[in-house]
């Protein structure tokens, strides 16, 4: 368990940029933000001042991390171009596509090829996404598997 100053304790999105979506959309980023929330590991590298509170938001196309003490004001902004993360994010919406199609009428064997498909597809976008945050944030993989679900929750087009 990280200690209690390298975590998150809240997350919020920014409605300007990023908007409301329909109601499985915000089901999908709620779930995203709870499991975050539960268990994570964020710390800003030579900073010991946490624990974090992080808003996201969306400005000029790219994808915006603003660093909040526990009070609310501003530590470090980093922004992220998404570019590096389309791919992923597009092949990552083919496969869910496959999987829920699955689960309604393939065999358990078919259903689970996918899902470890699915599974291993999300690990790499924990990578990629740990690999353009390294020396900004500090987290774990299990963190940055949650922020890529939030990500592709922010992507979901239902």
């Amino acid at each position: 368990m990280a200690n209690e100053r390298s975590r998150l304790i809240a997350i919020t999105l920014d409605e300007t940029s990023i908007g409301r979506g329909n109601p499985d959309q915000e089901h999908e980023r709620a779930i995203a933000i709870y499991d975050i929330l539960e268990a994570n590991q964020f710390a800003l590298p030579s900073h010991e001042g946490g624990p974090y509170a992080l808003h996201v938001a969306l400005v000029d196309n790219k994808l915006c991390f603003e660093v909040r003490s526990a009070d609310g004001s501003r530590l470090v902004t980093h922004h992220l171009s998404l570019t590096p993360f389309r791919k992923t994010v597009r092949d990552y919406e083919m496969i869910c596509d496959s999987y829920y199609k699955a689960i309604r009428s393939a065999s358990p064997a078919q259903i689970e090829a996918i899902d470890m498909g699915r599974r291993g597809l999300h690990n790499e976008a924990a990578e990629l996404l740990m690999k353009r945050l390294d020396g900004k944030l500090v987290l774990d993989f299990d963190t940055a598997r949650r922020i890529f679900t939030l990500i592709f929750a922010l992507h979901w087009r239902g």
